[in-house]
């Protein structure tokens, strides 16, 4: 009996501490995975992370990456090219027909092995400057590769701007319906309640039950709304699929102060695209001198080296193993490239000035569209205190209307449409400053200064 006791007793400890274990797991795991629920990215924490993981970006690491090696090819064209050379053969006797087809035939004997072993080389002395000229074009195109890689972390952070900003807009927006959903239950207990005591009808009920349930589609469609760009966001960054996340909109309205639209505009005659079109039209050039290249000889500095068995130098050959090796300096003049090659450097020299305009009409558009933004972003911000005095006039409205419909002097529908401007005046208060932000930023990225 005692024994039983003791197992029993030890049994319901082993319950106890596993239980106290399992407990201890689930809490752990629970409070771990309701703080990755709660994290929060900042915006400067989202533009780090596209930069490392953006795949845009990754595509401009990887061309510099590849216009780095092309440098490389281009530099190795300086070097000399070595050739060796191995044979090894068995050849048969000369047989000679001297009276006509397969008549009298007449046989010398030859050495029936043959070995050839040799090398040679061949370095480049002059080649009217077509090497210099292509290494130069690779750095040039280096360069571009190197823009361009500004270009996408530049693009692509002005993408997670307007994301986030998006997404902050949508959340402004949901406070708001989520507050106009609870007026609209009170307002419909007051229906109901003033239906009971026979002071309205039915029909009024029905709208205010009609307006509370177009308020939660309204709140589901943009929850909805929502949970997209935030999957956009993601996607933007690279974060894995079960990756959640909320944005932190502490403090994102403040901005510093905005400068004078001279100073954006010298910014974006000088931003990613242009300093593009620029490297462009000295690629141009460049190509109109390797095109002139052609009517220059090249020039080779050359040598090699024999060791063969036998001696075919002489016939009949000689059975001896003999060396023979030579240098020297080698010439060559196309000739035709006189005449052939005028053409090829009219057409690169037409290219250039096609490069040339297609610069000066990327300048022009960039001077446009920075005065359209800046412009814009004046419009926008003039917009700040005619939607703050919109909203007080909203709410005054509609404490007017809630205390006439109160005191029975107003209709539901007043009441509605009382309501209904002033959410929208509340979401035009909030969404002109945070189309400001949106703009600042646009300007910034036009002017090549969102990375900086």
């Amino acid at each position: 009996m005692w024994s039983e006791r003791q197992e029993y007793s030890h049994s319901i400890k082993s319950f106890s501490l596993n239980t106290l274990t399992s407990i201890f797991f689930i809490v752990f795991v629970d409070s771990a995975l309701s703080a990755q629920e709660k994290q929060k990215i900042s915006l400067h924490n989202a533009l780090e992370i596209a930069k490392e993981n953006n795949l845009l970006i990754k595509k401009g690491k990887l061309l510099q990456a590849v216009t780095e090696e092309e440098i490389i090819e281009k530099e190795e064209l300086r070097l000399p090219e070595i050739d060796f050379h191995s044979l090894y053969s068995r050849i048969t006797n000369l047989t000679e027909f001297k009276g006509g087809f397969l008549k009298d035939k007449a046989v010398t004997r030859t050495i029936p092995e043959i070995y050839d072993i040799s090398s040679s080389f061949r370095m480049p002395v002059y080649s009217g400057n077509k090497i210099n000229n292509l290494i130069k074009k690779a750095e040039q195109e280096n360069e571009i590769s190197n823009i361009f890689l500004e270009k996408a972390e530049n693009d692509v952070q002005l993408q997670v701007v307007a994301s986030y900003l998006g997404i902050y807009k949508m959340l402004e927006l949901q406070k708001i319906i989520n507050e106009s959903i609870e007026e609209e239950r009170e307002r419909l207990k007051e229906v109901s309640s003033f239906k009971k005591h026979g002071t309205v009808t039915k029909d009024e009920v029905l709208r205010a039950e009609l307006q509370l349930s177009e308020r939660q589609l309204d709140s589901m469609n943009n929850e909805k709304n929502i949970d997209i760009v935030l999957h956009d966001l993601k996607t933007i960054l690279q974060l894995p699929e079960a990756t959640e996340f909320s944005i932190d909109t502490t403090d994102l309205l403040e901005q510093e102060a905005f400068l004078d639209l001279e100073y954006y505009h010298k910014l974006a005659l000088k931003n990613e695209e242009v300093r593009i079109a620029d490297q462009e039209v000295e690629i141009k050039k460049t190509e109109v001198q390797l095109a002139k290249s052609g009517f220059y000889p090249n020039i080779s500095f050359f040598g090699n080296y024999n060791l063969r068995y036998p001696n075919y130098m002489f016939f009949p050959p000689d059975p001896y193993l003999y060396s023979l090796g030579q240098v020297g300096v080698e010439a060559t003049f196309n000739i035709s490239g006189l005449y052939k090659n005028k053409s090829r450097v009219q057409l690169a020299k037409a290219k250039m000035e096609a490069q040339e305009n297609e610069r000066n009409m990327v300048k022009d558009e960039m001077s446009d569209k920075v005065f359209k933004q800046y412009t814009e972003y004046k419009e926008i911000t003039d917009k700040f205190k005619v939607t703050d005095k919109a909203v007080l006039l909203a709410t005054e409205n509609y404490r007017i209307v809630k205390l006439k419909y109160l005191n029975q002097l107003a209709l539901v529908t007043e009441m509605v449409d009382a309501d209904n401007s002033l959410i929208q005046a509340k979401f035009n208060q909030i969404a002109t400053r945070i189309d400001a932000v949106m703009k600042h930023y646009e300007i910034l990225h036009t002017a090549g200064q969102l990375t900086k």
